[in-house]
């Protein structure tokens, strides 16, 4: 970019040289031309390269031809009878094509810069405990299990699961969001993530290119190589139209001539004008702004944490009227939480403390949130003679006492009566039970939560005129009902399995095209739902952050946990389509204006170059604002 713009200043300087020279010294057309040489050939010397590079692959017709044309054509036409030269604008015309190549050139490393800030997650070197000694090699030396050390404000080099030490990790370059996320032993810690305090150790997961940095900087990079309906249609377009183009100039500058009886006389006249036609008829502001715009549209959205794999995906996100959505992990928590303690002779901390040393062994996804509730497993307690009840719970001894955590069923084994909590039946909880040496002690509930800000999400869709939201689920049909009730859903389906989900999908999807003539998102965590999110019109990946199935199967992967994104991705989808058909409908309104009065000899070569290079370098930055919020 600098040596262009070294080159069109170094250009403009001769051509204000070359026409003073013309205005005080009389030389002869030929002197003139050697002239004006000079600065066409310093900004215009690499147009011509790729013009004669096009002709030699078999593909003359495009912009740089064009361009060739008419200048050199305007360099040549003060040779026939009775025509004016034209050096100067032949200059000046090639001048402003490389100026509008500048603002490209320019309008593209800022929106490639922007994605490589963002996408600036990959850190040059790691720390690999060795023999007790720390070792700094790149990431890509670096083998699945072993052990790095992570500094405050270093960055994290690998994915990997904590395993001494605990810190606040900024997730912004990732996820868009500001709030650091605390990680403790045993957490799960995916590059590119920022350490902010504590020291970390962490046991290396995956290798340098299956870490989840260099996953995403692979699908940004690509995501230019799924076009959208509008990019493969303006690349069609120029293929056509340029050639017509060029024989509807030669035909306006040799039939009227021929007809008029006087060819000699008004060839010259009808040439001037079919080679402003031709500088007019570029098509530089479309096969250059539209692809721009995707790109920008692209690079903003990954900004905010919405990673969109192409622009065609940006068409369909664009055009949506139906949503479905997973319920476990999209929707609500997708793991379980305590709620409530309620209980009976013993203190909240007594019971919570019993149950979760009982379950101390367990792999179950409820003994692991008592567990996570409890937070204290070192506190020196004897636990011993770990029972299994299958299909009733677990029976241990905790520092002597028989102690049995567990469902209903294991109460009616031990012919325990208690009534069934109101509050497990509202929120659709579940009871675990605890006995103490055959005496009844309580129970703790523990749901699967909604996720915060999924009722505001519902609400956001609905307001950018999504008309039909569903929710599927393999739960029971009462958790199904009291999620969707509770959220604002339109409808919902439970107990299917994957196989059930696909084929509603697809009545869903038939539905659309027919009654909302709109396509069809599924919203999912990308792991249990790949068939689904591969069969929809769009699939979008929720919570995706180092999932490989979420990233593989999605067309739109959420990188952080939020349904309210869903609605962010739509509406970048919708403003990056609304910029290029502003760009496509300006570009062509004010062409074939020009074009009309270039063939009616009322357009002038400058005229021609606004119609070309102007159109160009303002579509080129309306395409830029795809790039902001």
């Amino acid at each position: 970019m600098n040596k262009k713009l070294i080159r069109i200043i170094v250009s403009s300087v001769l051509l204000a040289i070359c026409a003073f020279i013309e205005h005080t010294q009389h030389l002869p057309v030929w002197q003139l031309l050697i002239l004006y040489l000079v600065p066409f050939l310093v900004a215009g010397y690499d147009v011509i390269a790729e013009a004669l590079e096009g002709i030699m692959e078999g593909e003359p017709f495009n912009e740089d031809f064009l361009m060739c044309v008419a200048t050199i054509g305007a360099l040549f036409i003060g040779f026939l009878p009775g025509a004016e030269t034209e050096f100067a604008e032949a200059v000046f015309v090639m001048l402003f094509f490389q100026i509008g190549e500048l603002f490209e050139d320019y309008a593209e490393d800022k929106s490639r810069d922007s994605i490589l800030e963002l996408m600036n997650i990959n850190p040059d070197v790691a720390h690999v405990m060795q023999d007790g000694q720390l070792t700094t090699c790149s990431p890509e030396q670096v083998n699945v299990g072993d052990i790095i050390v992570i500094q405050p404000g270093e960055m994290v080099p690998l994915d990997g699961k904590v395993i001494e030490g605990r810190s606040s990790l900024n997730t912004a370059a990732l996820t868009g969001e500001s709030l650091p996320r605390e990680v403790d032993l045993g957490d799960e810690v995916i590059s590119g993530c920022i350490n902010l305090s504590g020291v970390l150790q962490v046991k290396v997961l995956k290798q340098y290119g299956q870490s989840t940095a260099q996953k995403i900087i692979n699908l940004v990079e690509n995501a230019s190589e799924r076009k959208s309906k509008s990019e493969t249609f303006i690349a069609r377009f120029a293929h056509v139209y340029t050639p017509i183009v060029v024989f509807a100039a030669i035909a306006l500058a040799f039939i009227p001539p021929i007809f008029s009886g006087h060819f000699a006389e008004s060839f010259p006249a009808w040439l001037g004008r079919a080679l402003t036609f031709l500088v007019v008829s570029c098509p530089c502001a479309l096969v250059i702004s539209v692809p721009l715009t995707f790109f920008a549209g692209i690079g903003g959205a990954s900004r905010q944490g919405v990673l969109i794999k192409g622009g065609n995906y940006m068409d369909t996100l664009a055009k949506l009227r139906m949503v479905v959505f997973d319920k476990t992990g999209t929707l609500t928590e997708g793991k379980f939480s305590v709620t409530d303690i309620h209980p009976e002779k013993i203190s909240k901390d007594e019971l919570l403390h019993l149950a979760a040393h009982v379950e101390r062994y367990s792999t179950h996804p409820i003994a692991q949130s008592l567990r996570l509730a409890y937070g204290h497993e070192d506190d020196n307690c004897e636990v011993s003679e770990v029972e299994e009840m299958a299909g009733h719970g677990v029976r241990a001894c905790i520092n002597g006492k028989q102690v049995c955590v567990g469902n209903r069923k294991m109460l009616d084994d031990m012919g325990i009566k208690t009534d069934t909590c109101k509050r497990c039946i509202d929120q659709v909880a579940t009871e675990v039970h605890v006995v103490i040496d055959g005496e009844y002690a309580g129970h703790i509930l523990v749901a699967d939560l909604v996720k915060k800000d999924t009722v505001e999400a519902i609400q956001m869709l609905k307001k950018a005129g999504i008309d039909r939201l569903v929710m599927l689920t393999g739960d029971k049909e009462n958790v199904a009902k009291q999620v969707a009730d509770s959220i604002g859903m339109d409808e919902y389906h439970a107990e299917l399995l994957p196989v059930d989900k696909v084929k509603i999908v697809e009545k869903l999807l038939n539905h659309s095209s027919v009654e909302h003539r709109g396509t069809l998102a599924f919203v999912g965590d990308g792991i249990n739902d790949a068939p689904v999110l591969a069969r929809a019109d769009v699939g979008i990946a929720m919570g995706a952050l180092g999932s490989d199935a979420a990233i593989e199967a999605a067309d739109v992967v959420l990188m952080d946990d939020k349904p309210s994104k869903i609605e962010t991705a739509i509406r970048i989808a919708r403003r990056t389509i609304g910029i290029a058909r502003q760009n496509v409908g300006f570009a062509i309104g004010v062409k074939i204006a020009v074009l009309i009065l270039a063939a009616v000899g009322v357009a002038t070569m400058w005229m021609a170059v606004f119609a070309d290079v102007g159109v160009m370098v303002l579509a080129v930055l309306n395409a830029m604002r795809a790039m902001k919020k």
